[in-house]
Parts: structure tokens; C-alpha cells; sequence
């Protein structure tokens, strides 16, 4: 079977099953199977494609049409510009959390003395936020925390796949091993759906690590951990960044107001997404 008639076939079915994007879709993963560049790809597709390869792919198609992400299959999501390994063992980064990395960028920047920084990236994941901000913001020291081995081995990967120096990977439930330090930043994007809704959820995401998904019953219980503890562990004048979800934004402020005694918000409202969806707060602490 030539590489367009194969193409053409593993459109069809992922259509036929109502996958979103299934042109796109088909197409990245047999470009993966073939190992090609696109290039490549483009001008192989009238070449002879192997039973082996064939077969191959139509396995991994199956996967697709029962639920996993094709970014586990090819192990690999792109954030800020950067090329990132994923497994079933994280999240997969999405361009909404770049927001929250820019924000922090920016204001990483107003610091006069880079090398003096100190960011913590709390519930790390995959460790695309703690990669992207030393990539971009590479005189800083950055901390990437998560309750997960396993998850920290791919952010271990991701640290190492990326190039970045100057990060320490940490185990801890939330602040819980984190007590004897202090951070001028600390930037997380906490678990946030309701636990009942994410049965909802399309298959894809339900693939995804609960643990990273699940904020509990109302999706706001890391926040209210981060928004009581978080004073305790940034200097003076240090900044909490959080992601949140999209139609939690009078809730988190509501909270804000509730818990974070020490901290003054300073976006009175969400800052929003690339879709106008309320999607990063900030908060700073002034005096010890």
C-alpha cells in the first residue's frame, strides 16, 4: 500500500469513529510510525509502505480510537517553543499554561539580580513550566516539586532533553518536604476539575493521570492548601502565580480574600487565555 492510500485509510477511521481532528491526527501519527520529517513525508507519499509499518500503525490507531492522546503514543508535546516527553504519568502540557509562564517570565525579569532567584514550580508534572522559565530565564534557580517518582522522572527527562542546568527536582506532598526553603516565586498549576466531572470528560483526557486532574469535590482544594501555606515559603515581595480553571474566577478570588492574608492579590481580575477564558491570578507578599 503506497504511504497516501495509508494515510487516506487511517483518516477514514478515525472519522468513521468521530474522533476530533482525525486529518491531523492520521497524519502526525504516521508521519511518527515512518519517522519521517514532514518534508519527508510529503515527498515519500507515493512510495511503498511495509507490512510491518502498515500493521503498526493501524495498532496505534486503535489506541486513538479507544482514548489515549496521541502525545503519549508519540511521546512528545511542544510548549513554549520547547519539545517535551510525555507518558501516561503526566499531564500534557497545553498552550493555555503558557499564560502562566510568560506572566512569570515577565515578572521574573523585573528582578535586578537574576542569579539571586528563586522559583518554585509546585506540582511540576511534566516539568514544562520549570523548563520553559529556565530556558528563557536561564541565570535563575528553579525547584520543580511533585508527590510523584514517577512523574518526576519525566520532568527529570525533560530537564535533561532540554538542556537546562540550575534545577533541583524535589518529592513532596504540596509544601510538605519543602519546609527549609523560601522562593521569590512560586508558579503552579494544581489539580482543578471536580471529581464528578470528570467522568464527563472526553476519553482523551480521562487517559490523563487522575491525580493530576482531580481538585476535589468542588476542583478548589490545592488552592485553598496553596493559598494558606504558600506566605510561609516566599521572601519579601515574592509572587504567587496560579493557573486556574476557566470558569473558576470569582471563586478563586472569593478564596483569595478568604485565605491568603498574607498575600495581596494583584490582578484584580484573571489574566485570560488565548480563548478570553479567565486563566492566571497573581499575589504578592509584602513584609515577613
Amino acid at each position: 500500500m503506497k504511504q497516501s492510500e495509508l494515510l487516506k485509510k487511517g483518516k477514514e477511521i478515525l472519522s468513521n469513529k468521530k474522533i476530533n481532528e482525525p486529518d491531523e491526527k492520521a497524519s502526525k501519527l504516521l508521519q511518527y510510525i515512518l519517522n519521517q520529517t514532514r518534508e519527508e513525508f510529503i515527498i515519500n507519499s507515493f512510495e511503498e509502505v511495509s507490512k510491518n509499518y502498515e500493521e503498526n500503525y493501524l495498532k496505534e490507531l486503535g489506541k486513538i480510537i479507544n482514548g489515549m492522546p496521541l502525545q503519549y503514543i508519540m511521546h512528545k508535546q511542544e510548549f513554549m517553543g520547547l519539545n517535551f516527553y510525555v507518558d501516561e504519568n503526566v499531564l500534557i502540557p497545553q498552550p493555555d499554561t503558557e499564560i502562566l509562564v510568560e506572566e512569570a517570565i515577565k515578572l521574573i525579569h523585573s528582578f535586578e539580580k537574576l542569579d539571586k532567584v528563586q522559583v518554585l514550580d509546585l506540582c511540576t508534572g511534566s516539568g514544562a513550566i520549570a523548563v520553559s522559565i529556565l530556558k528563557y530565564v536561564p541565570n535563575v534557580k528553579v525547584f520543580a516539586s511533585d508527590i510523584s517518582k514517577k512523574t518526576l522522572e519525566v520532568a527529570n527527562k525533560n530537564v535533561i532533553n532540554n538542556k537546562v542546568k540550575n534545577v533541583e527536582l524535589l518529592e513532596s506532598d504540596m509544601f510538605e518536604n519543602l519546609k527549609n526553603y523560601k522562593f521569590d516565586f512560586i508558579v503552579s498549576n494544581p489539580p482543578y476539575i471536580e471529581s464528578n466531572t470528570i467522568k464527563n470528560l472526553s476519553k482523551e483526557v480521562q487517559n490523563e493521570p487522575e491525580i493530576a486532574l482531580d481538585g476535589g469535590q468542588d476542583g478548589l482544594k490545592f488552592y485553598r492548601i496553596i493559598l494558606k501555606e504558600a506566605y510561609k515559603y516566599l521572601n519579601k515581595n515574592g509572587y504567587l502565580l496560579l493557573e486556574i480553571g476557566y470558569d473558576q474566577g470569582e471563586k478563586i478570588l472569593k478564596l483569595c480574600k478568604e485565605y491568603s492574608c498574607n498575600l495581596n492579590l494583584i490582578t484584580k481580575k484573571p489574566i485570560k487565555d488565548f480563548g478570553g477564558n479567565n486563566r492566571v491570578i497573581i499575589l504578592q507578599k509584602e513584609g515577613e
